[in-house]
């Protein structure tokens, strides 16, 4: 907490969502304050003197100059504690279900219900004893949050650095505010603890290290578990002009990525998107557990009709909450759509502040800022006395305009990020799904990650190496065929631009709203690969012999490789050995054909 300051500001002048006020003596960077007779909720922003630039995160309609402007001592805030998921927030964390009810369709100004219910109780287990030694981040107890989050940990708040538990409450059902331990630091020092906290959303939550990953977030998306994986911890940047999938791509990442906790920020994009979300979410299925996914998601909506500011500050709500999460042990996946909206409001917010503009009209620190946010990712041994380990993966779809990815949001991100998938505006336009450029995508987590895939499929590397050679390949015998026309290819040329096709339509190509294609597990995935290698090296021992491709391509078995992919996963280990038996007999009779 700041001092308390009694003294009010005047506002002297309004510019949109800018407000400048004078009298604001002693008044700290990044406060949080009250603007006008509505007492809207704003953010010192800068300081020069006694007067004091201030964001607001609520339409300025109405308020005029002379209007005063209150300190609150503290700095722009969340709370964390059980009850955050499953629910839907806007950019300052203002529940939206609460004020559809308040309000109805269209927000009222100054209405700031409570985040968390306070009237609601939840079963806590405490796990500590009066007299033990604690320390920051350790775990006091358990709450069950969700059927998906059994153990929402009630944890000594990271400001508190040691001391003995002086009281802790029995098991029982208690709300958010009531006091569940009491913590004596000495000197007289008693510190009481509830389960509701809050933390500055600028502020990084405290951690004991950063560790290095080398395990693999599961998305369940063919295209990048084999090809370009993000490393839990990791981050990644989804560039893509206008109507090449991002959106889509991100809905996908969130419902289907191995993570415990999702927070999806949905950052000036528009209001359909985000009410598909909220509509799919109930109905979709954890693959895992077979639970509604919104039992593990955080949705936080600031779409482009909302207030600009909110939607500054919307980019950091999502990631502290995902600290929290973190800081329990837990993997969360964070997902922002779109950081191009965000940087847009940065440049917005800083040419009404009069700021010299950088590129393109972006302020200079506009790379820093996306390197802040990114650079909260990570894996971590986090703060308590036990060894506990939590990760926040972030990936962040970019809208560059007019696909040009020389612009400079993406070009800042892509300095931070380690995975870069491209998407395409001609393979959109071919109706690929998802539309991500094989040749100019990467991952800078793949050579780490291939040992972990390694040691459950000890070929996998070798078969994503092979179907990463044979589509760079293709892409050279294109151009072949464009100057010389395809009769110039041997057969040998026409069976690799077979097989590419293949990999292209019938395994990288998938069907987001496919139930049995949306979500691919590992096992289908890599039988998927191993059924395409097999009939790419045994067709081309064919070949050799002078088989030509396109009387391999007419064999009933080879057709069947096109309906693989909407093969239940459960049902696909018995349609891969029996498949790969007929590619087998009828490969086997083309040779026989040959010998008589």
């Amino acid at each position: 907490m700041l001092n308390q300051r009694l003294k009010h500001g005047i506002i002297t002048k309004v510019v949109g969502p800018v407000i400048f006020a004078e009298n604001m003596e002693n008044i700290a960077m990044y406060e949080m304050v009250k603007v006008g007779l509505d007492k809207i909720i704003g953010e010192v922003i800068r300081i020069e003197g006694n007067n004091a630039v201030i964001q607001v995160y609520e339409d300025t309609t109405g308020v005029s100059p002379g209007e005063p402007v209150e300190p609150t001592g503290s700095l722009l805030s969340v709370e964390l504690g059980p009850g955050l998921l499953n629910q839907i927030f806007d950019g300052i964390q203002r529940p939206l279900t609460i004020l559809e009810k308040e309000s109805g369709f269209f927000i009222k100004r100054g209405r700031y219900p409570e985040a968390l219910p306070r009237n609601m109780k939840w079963p806590f287990v405490p796990i500590k004893k009066e007299a033990d030694r604690v320390t920051a981040g350790d775990i006091l107890g358990y709450v069950k949050e969700s059927p998906l989050l059994e153990k929402h940990a009630i944890m000594v708040p990271p400001h508190i650095k040691e001391g003995k538990l002086s009281y802790i409450i029995k098991e029982g059902e208690y709300t958010v505010e009531e006091i569940i331990a009491k913590i004596d630091c000495g000197q007289n020092n008693i510190v009481e603890v509830s389960m509701i906290t809050k933390w500055p959303i600028r502020k990084p939550r405290p951690i004991k290290r950063r560790v290095s990953t080398y395990l693999p977030l599961i998305t369940g998306q063919r295209i990048i578990d084999a090809l370009f994986p993000i490393a839990k911890g990791g981050t990644a940047a989804i560039p893509g002009g206008f109507g090449t999938g991002k959106t889509v791509m991100q809905h996908q990442l969130a419902q289907w990525a191995d993570a415990n906790v999702i927070v999806y920020i949905g950052c000036g994009e528009r209001g359909n998107e985000m009410a598909e979300v909220l509509e799919r979410f109930p109905e979709l299925k954890d693959p895992r557990s077979g639970l509604p996914l919104i039992n593990r998601t955080i949705l936080i909506a600031n779409v482009s009709n909302m207030p600009i500011a909110a939607r500054e500050a919307s980019i950091y709500t999502g990631m502290t909450i995902a600290e929290y999460y973190r800081d329990m042990g837990y993997d969360v996946a964070l997902m922002a759509d779109s950081t191009s909206r965000w940087a847009e409001a940065l440049r917005e917010i800083s040419g009404r502040l009069e700021e010299m503009p950088g590129e393109e009209g972006y302020p200079a620190y506009l790379a820093s800022r996306i390197a802040e946010f990114y650079e909260r990712a990570g894996r971590c041994e986090v703060l308590g006395s036990d060894e506990r380990y939590g990760s926040i993966s972030v990936i962040g779809a970019v809208s560059p305009p007019g696909a040009d990815f020389s612009e400079p949001v993406t070009q800042s991100t892509l300095r931070v990020v380690k995975v870069f998938w491209a998407l395409d505006t001609n393979l959109a336009q071919r109706r690929h799904f998802p539309a991500i450029n094989w040749l100019t995508s990467y991952s800078l987590y793949k050579n780490d990650l291939d040992l972990w895939f390694a040691k459950i499929f000890p070929d996998w590397p070798n078969l994503t190496k092979e179907i990463m050679q044979v589509l760079q390949e293709e892409e050279e015998l294109i151009e072949i065929v464009r100057l010389v026309g395809p009769d110039a290819l041997s057969e040998t040329q026409k069976l690799i631009l077979e097989y590419a096709r293949k990999i292209r339509e019938d395994y990288l190509m998938q069907q987001a709203y496919s139930p049995t294609d949306s979500y691919c597990d590992l096992k289908k995935n890599y039988h998927m690969m191993s059924l395409l290698s097999y009939f790419y090296n045994t067709a081309k021992a064919l070949v050799d012999n002078g088989i030509p491709v396109s009387k391999i391509n007419s064999l009933p078995a080879v057709q069947e490789l096109g309906r693989m992919k909407f093969v239940p996963n459960e049902e696909f280990e018995s349609f891969y050995h029996n498949l790969r038996e007929r590619l087998k007999s009828d490969l086997s009779s083309l040779t026989k054909g040959v010998k008589s």
